[in-house]
């Protein structure tokens, strides 16, 4: 079967119940090169209407997928995996003018994808039950697992396939059936890519739909669908709310990593170099649009002219545009809104007092009227109150706070509602140890910087971060169900 998944294949319909079908409007949305600012290609409009049958579908399809036997949906996942490697240059580059991804984001992308697809494959064996001890005599407790139904999955813009990827294969895997709602700026890589590789595979018609779409038109019915059993999102923590709160109407279970403010700690004793070295991929990789990035770096004052020194050079050097030119490092926001929004906290920063070492401003890129690519950025001089720090800035910027010693560093890194992830860079393993520990927030890293993710190892939020786990077990737990089964051997006594 040949697949054709360039970027100027047919996109513009929904997939629903193993078949490509119109909008029931009719409608469709633009997809925009972040790069060039052209129109590349268009998806469907999906309405309320195109959901309810996405999540009919589902249903149906649910109950005789999930009584397939271990094997065949490990088979399914590895036919899938399989889909993936073989069409790994055709995604990089629908990722190149989906969401501006580099080369080294596109590479990334598909190897966290694949690492949660083998994961995933080895879940159908791992669904085991178990017997429990009983207080009453003569009875036999056996706790048997199974899957919990059907699982929505509402994936971000950012890191649009792995960040699917890590919901949707364990869930099939599992044995439920997906409903995919992707982001407006990512309906393809997020959402219905995934469609056009399970069709590689023997997955049955109905256990894996997509419905693209605006948020504002059916998100609210994809978050509060009376047929969601579990809801997987990965977003900004003002939706993840109101996501949350939808999904508990019906009792589903939400999965939700959020926001961040995460804390690159480096104390005077570190390793500069190394500590620099994982403070510009930390920042810079993807242009900062990463939930787990490094949102404020906090070093040790003996060492913080130096450490903002180094990383300005570093910085300078990356180089800056469209992301055609395989060259480029650090490519294009996604869109003018979160530009703007960016641009402004770096702007009201410099206002509350702080020093704008280097970027601020937008790169020119040839034939762009309006540049999306935004300069490597440092801020000297930053408070934790101030805009850059306080917030979630979502971009290719850098502020860069003062401490003097543990103690005022872990106040600063735990001095915001977000706990998602952190690194500590300390030339002492006990000290950084010790500030890890103390470092309120889901995930720590030492001597590393916070962008990490193993598909085996579990991963969360805490505070606005989050709730609920994704990766290996954690996540297997969310999308299974514990049915208790006693049996009663011998003849029970009543107290009447």
């Amino acid at each position: 079967m040949t697949t054709d998944l360039s970027i100027d294949a047919d996109w513009d319909e929904l997939y629903v119940d193993g078949e490509w079908r119109a909008s029931e409007s009719g409608e469709t949305i633009a997809v925009e090169d972040p790069s060039t600012r052209e129109t590349v290609t268009e998806v469907a409009s999906g309405t309320e209407a195109d959901v309810d049958a996405a999540y009919e579908a589902a249903a149906e399809a649910q109950e005789s997928w999930g009584e397939q036997p271990p094997a065949h949906r490990q088979e399914v996942v590895e036919q899938f995996l399989g889909a993936l490697d073989a069409h790994a240059d055709e995604i990089m580059e629908l990722l190149e003018y989906e969401v501006g991804g580099s080369a080294i984001m596109g590479e990334t992308s598909i190897q966290i994808a694949a690492d949660h697809a083998s994961e995933a494959a080895t879940l159908p064996r791992r669904m085991k039950g178990e017997h429990a001890a009983s207080n009453i005599p003569g009875k036999e407790n056996q706790l048997q697992v199974g899957p919990k139904g059907v699982v929505t999955v509402i994936s971000p813009w950012n890191f649009p396939l792995n960040l699917s990827m890590r919901a949707v294969a364990p869930a099939i895997a599992a044995g439920n059936s997906v409903v995919l709602k992707p982001s407006t700026n990512s309906p393809i890589t997020g959402g219905l890519l995934f469609a056009k590789l399970f069709e590689e595979t023997d997955l049955p018609e109905g256990v894996i739909n997509v419905v693209t779409g605006r948020g504002s038109e059916i998100g609210d019915r994809v978050a509060s669908h009376p047929e969601s059993d579990v809801v997987a999102f990965t977003g900004s923590t003002e939706i993840g709310k109101r996501v949350a709160g939808l999904a508990g109407e019906n009792l589903a279970v939400p999965a939700m990593e959020l926001g961040g403010n995460n804390a690159h700690v480096v104390t005077a004793d570190a390793d500069l170099d190394r500590a620099l070295d994982g403070a510009a991929f930390g920042s810079f990789v993807h242009q900062g649009q990463v939930c787990i990035s490094i949102n404020r770096h906090v070093v040790h004052e003996d060492i913080y002219d130096e450490y903002v020194a180094g990383l300005v050079d570093r910085a300078e050097s990356l180089p800056a545009g469209g992301v055609h030119d395989p060259e480029t490092i650090v490519g294009p926001i996604i869109d003018e809104s979160q530009r703007d929004e960016m641009l402004g906290y770096v702007d009201e920063t410099v206002d509350a007092g702080a020093t704008l070492e280097t970027g601020g401003h937008t790169v020119d890129v040839d034939g762009v009227d309006d540049s999306l690519v935004v300069a490597p950025t440092v801020l000297s001089g930053v408070t934790n109150d101030m805009p850059a720090a306080a917030n979630e800035h979502f971009g290719p910027i850098a502020p860069v706070i003062p401490f003097s010693d543990v103690d005022e560093a872990v106040a600063i890194a735990n001095d915001t509602e977000y706990g998602l992830s952190g690194a500590v860079h300390s030339g002492d393993l006990g000290t950084a140890k010790e500030i890890a520990d103390r470092m309120e927030t889901g995930n720590v890293h030492i001597n590393d910087q916070p962008i990490n993710d193993e598909a085996h190892v579990p991963f969360s939020g805490i505070g606005a971060s989050g709730v609920g786990h994704y990766n290996s077990d954690a996540f297997l737990d969310e999308i299974t169900e514990t049915k208790w089964i006693s049996i009663q051997h011998d003849p029970r006594e009543y107290p009447f």
